[in-house]
């Protein structure tokens, strides 16, 4: 993926987490008429248990769901040095920057905390099925990323008679 579709699906993915939710001519109207008397009880519906309305950031789902990326992350970080040891060549970093490990930490580190700072972002705009779903694309990608550099086998040089 070259820089500028990278930069064109941030912007996309940066759009939708700050989209206005507007209302309809209908579900406005339907609340005008199911305003509330002063002093009348009101009645809450009771919450699904499946529900994700009003859950916190921190919940549960969301703990262990961040748990994995940072797992996922750091499966891929041993997977790249051990395929560089190999010999193999990374494709999205430069050889460099896979070499240094202290940057590659970093840059792995960074990498996870966007994966929840997006989530965030997604949890506050009130999209919580998009929230969870990054976590999930998140762990997939960088589960199967790794399991790739595992299996790629060793590159053997070619040495002159």
């Amino acid at each position: 993926m070259d820089l500028q579709k990278l930069k064109l699906a941030s912007l996309l993915l940066a759009a939708a987490c700050f989209a206005p939710k507007t209302a309809s001519a209908q579900e406005t109207a339907k609340q005008e008429n199911t305003k509330a008397v002063e002093g009348a009880p009101t009645i809450s519906k009771p919450q699904k248990a499946n529900s994700t309305e009003g859950h916190r950031i921190g919940d549960k789902e969301n703990r262990w769901l961040f748990a994995g990326v940072g797992a996922a992350r750091t499966l891929d970080y041993f997977s790249t040095l051990n395929m560089r040891r190999r010999g193999r060549q990374e494709i999205f970093l430069t050889n460099d920057v896979a070499d240094n490990h202290a940057a590659f930490a970093a840059i792995e580190a960074a990498t996870t905390a966007t994966s929840v700072g997006v989530s965030y972002l997604f949890h506050r705009s009130g999209h919580h099925r998009l929230e969870r779903w990054t976590s999930f694309v998140h762990i997939g990608l960088a589960t199967t990323g790794a399991v790739r550099n595992y299996c790629l086998k060793t590159a053997h040089r070619k040495t002159t008679p």
